[in-house]
């Protein structure tokens, strides 16, 4: 079964999340569409774009194990699949925010390299060999070649001000918080067997840590512990067991009550919205901070995109005007890629546009215009059989 509205909603997700993840090339952006800063008190629109796609990720998790299980495969083969598939995305995740902190002079041919490397390394690993034109003598071989680069990037590695660190947990990054939601919410799942009252627990539960974190009850770790954060902070995890909470209230609803899936998830978008701007004084917006009220907001939208693009695309059979966009929602690890070989080959040539093409408002219609050229570009490399599949 697929669900026409979670491909939509993905593959918009992700057109703007490449489109606000240029913004850092950009001048003269305007505040509304930035990120909000750690002390401040607001959400930009690039602070709703990953918890959108945190929530789409477990608008996904209960439809992908359902057709798993209706192929005959055991739980202890899925949780294998969901544990394989979790750890692929830490360990992306761990190179790229590495590429990030990494010192460009104490790394052999620097780190744009580096980061060309990393790029072709995941693709090398993480390509789905088998739908490929390439002969399944070299699937192996291939994959293989990818392992070593990312050793050979790990060993060679320098990062923090200076070069005075090896590679080193840090937050994550997207596809690392990500992984830990998956892995959190795919297996309360597959383990309450899609129990709607467990999964609206776990829910819950995700939010009261949320609320947690900022009393004086927070749970405290040392460095070992903050590896985990993402889970124990709650709010991560959360987004996405709002996603899976949202796909079993149309699919124990929908068929018999339409109209009651429809007005429980409209109500739970309302009130989330209604409680974030409620507890705005107490916890304020924070996208950084990970508050409370940012997580309740985000989570209002989430719920209300999600059954309007359901009416619009799964009801009224309205798909065609997303069609330029498909490939964001059905390739998207490719197309989330396809902007680290831009951005390191930038880097290693120096070609840049006139100062006067990156700002303000040609400079984000010019960021957009490549944000649809990485999902066009991403169609065509899955029409040749070049798909990234963890």
């Amino acid at each position: 079964m697929r669900i026409a509205s979670i491909d939509i909603l993905r593959a918009l997700t992700m057109l703007l999340m490449i489109w606000v993840n240029d913004f850092w090339s950009l001048t003269g952006v305007p505040k509304w569409l930035e990120h909000a800063t750690a002390s401040e008190d607001y959400m930009g629109f690039s602070d709703i774009i990953f918890p959108l796609f945190l929530f789409i990720v477990g608008l996904s998790i209960p439809l992908a194990i359902e057709n798993r299980i209706a192929k005959n495969e055991s739980r202890n083969t899925i949780l294998k699949h969901v544990l394989i598939r979790s750890v692929s995305l830490l360990l992306i995740g761990f190179f790229m925010v590495n590429w990030e902190t990494s010192h460009y002079e104490s790394i052999p041919g620097g780190n744009q390299l580096w980061g060309l490397l990393m790029a072709i390394s995941v693709s090398l690993i993480w390509m789905n060999w088998k739908r490929s034109p390439v002969p399944e003598k070299w699937h192996r071989p291939l994959q293989v070649l990818g392992f070593a680069i990312l050793l050979l990037l790990a060993l060679i590695y320098r990062g923090g001000p200076n070069g005075e660190f090896g590679m080193r947990t840090q937050w994550w990054g997207i596809l690392g918080l990500i992984g830990w939601a998956y892995a959190y919410n795919a297996m309360v799942y597959l383990y309450s067997k899609g129990n709607i009252y467990i999964l609206a627990v776990s829910w819950l539960f995700m939010n009261a840590l949320a609320v947690l974190k900022f009393t004086d009850m927070a749970i405290e770790g040392g460095e070992f512990m903050s590896n985990f954060s993402a889970l124990y902070s709650g709010t991560v995890p959360a987004f996405t067991a709002a996603g899976v909470l949202a796909t079993m209230i149309f699919k124990e609803l929908s068929k018999k009550k339409t109209n009651t899936a429809y007005m429980l998830i409209i109500g739970l978008g309302i009130v989330n919205i209604a409680y974030g701007l409620a507890t705005r004084p107490i916890w304020g917006i924070s996208k950084i901070q990970g508050t409370p009220s940012w997580l309740a907001l985000c989570t209002g939208i989430g719920f209300l995109l999600f059954v309007i693009l359901y009416y619009i695309a799964d009801v009224r059979g309205k798909v065609n005007w997303a069609k330029i966009i498909a490939p964001a929602g059905t390739a998207t690890l490719t197309c989330y890629m396809v902007p680290y070989f831009v951005y390191s080959i930038r880097g290693i040539t120096g070609i840049r546009f006139p100062d006067f093409m990156n700002a303000s408002i040609l400079g984000l219609a010019i960021s957009l215009i490549f944000a649809f050229a990485v999902v066009i570009f991403t169609g065509k490399m899955e029409k040749m059989g070049y798909k990234l599949k963890l």
